[in-house]
């Protein structure tokens, strides 16, 4: 099978194209990294603005906020040329592919304008307050607590995130909190804006096993923190929906940034021994095989059907084997993969977790790509039920 597209997607595809030669960062420009996935240096804020206001940054979206209104399979050749370049349309990507996202099909016109606007435009940056230490995958579990005044007029959160992804170099963060301990753990969940700056809040970043200056994980806590009501996203005790949104726009296409660093790997890794061909040709295989799954997947979103068992199934595909053909790479450099080269010219417009590193780093990220976007037991548990129909445990 392959995936061939309708005259107008092309024509979008060359206009989009066209765009990127034409407004790309220089190396010159483009001389700061990014030090977390919440901290966008001055000139990616440029580019991320000029994106917005021609329309480029999210094309599904409407022009008002940064898009043209684009058809999924547009939106698949605009992450397409993107992955080409090596280049990414935002450094907060949470922020934007999640954050603003939610706010634009759940927040009220006030918050689409006042909240999501500045965070597409680059002017603040966001991050996701979901995980606590009894709460990772199992949202519903989560305890921060939020208490609403008499009055009606604010919410009072006590509590503690953690894993909390660029939360110190965030403008606003995204919080799910418990607004009702009485009701069923799924029904009494709400969605705050708390901005970092609010007396109470208190931000820890916190160093990975990938080495000391490699910060983007933070604990957060809560002490006290007065949220006015009018930043409740969605309904009150309707935050299970909102997370269930949240998440879809965080897998939409997910499989496509999967593929696209299947084929770095196989651009960056060059193989000497049997051993190593072998697994080099088994790492081309499951990136085509990826790639024929997703492109399925897209002819079936195109058609307006559904399919979340497929998206679970390209989830675990890409992720896993993109992690084990890492080890295997790490394996076959021996001492040397743990060298850190200092270049990163090739690499200058990618975030800071994408950047070149040595394959250990690589390998060691790798395990976030197994987590994010709904871990491959919460994915498993989904096609075992949906796909081949086994009852719930």
């Amino acid at each position: 099978m392959r995936i061939s597209f309708d005259d107008d997607t092309e024509a979008f595809r060359a206009e989009f194209a066209a765009f990127l030669e034409a407004n790309l960062p220089t190396e010159a420009e483009a001389t700061e990294r990014s030090r977390s996935s919440a901290h966008i240096p001055e000139w990616a804020r440029r580019w991320q603005r000029t994106q917005f206001d021609a329309g480029w940054l999210l094309p599904g979206n409407p022009p008002e906020f940064g898009g043209r209104n684009a058809t999924v399979l547009q939106r698949y050749v605009h992450l397409e040329e993107l992955g080409r370049r090596r280049i990414y349309h935002s450094f907060n990507p949470q922020g934007v592919g999640i954050i603003a996202a939610s706010l634009l099909s759940f927040g009220t016109d006030e918050q689409k304008h006042r909240w999501a606007v500045p965070i597409l435009r680059a002017e603040i940056t966001a991050a996701l307050g979901m995980s606590e230490p009894g709460a990772g995958s199992d949202l519903a579990s989560l305890r921060t607590r939020a208490q609403l005044s008499d009055d009606g007029t604010y919410f009072t959160v006590d509590g503690q995130k953690v894993w909390t992804s660029g939360a110190h170099d965030a403008d606003v963060l995204l919080t799910f909190v418990r607004t009702d301990p009485d009701a069923p753990k799924h029904k009494g969940i709400s969605v705050l804006l708390i901005p970092t700056d609010t007396p109470g809040v208190t931000r820890r970043p916190f160093a990975s096993f990938t080495g000391p200056e490699d910060k983007d994980f933070n604990e957060v806590f809560f002490e006290g923190v007065r949220v006015p009501a009018e930043n409740l996203v969605g309904s009150l005790n309707e935050g299970w929906r909102v997370a269930n949104g949240s998440l879809g726009h965080e897998r939409t296409l997910m499989w496509l940034g999967d593929a696209e660093r299947m084929s770095d790997l196989l651009r960056d890794f060059r193989p000497s021994s049997a051993l190593e061909k072998d697994w080099y040709a088994t790492l081309a295989m499951d990136r085509q095989a990826l790639t024929l799954l997703g492109q399925a997947a897209l002819a079936r979103a195109a058609r307006g059907e559904t399919d979340v068992p497929a998206l679970s199934v390209l989830k675990v595909l890409g992720s896993e084997a993109s992690q084990k053909a890492l080890e295997r790479a790490l394996e076959a450099a021996g001492p040397d993969g743990l060298v850190h080269p200092k270049d990163t010219a090739p690499y200058r417009h990618m975030s800071f977790d994408d950047a070149f590193t040595s394959w250990f780093h690589r390998y060691a990220r790798s395990f976030g790509g197994t987590i994010a976007g709904g871990t491959s037991e919460i994915q498993r548990g989904i096609i075992a039920q949906r796909v081949l129909g086994l009852p719930r445990a």
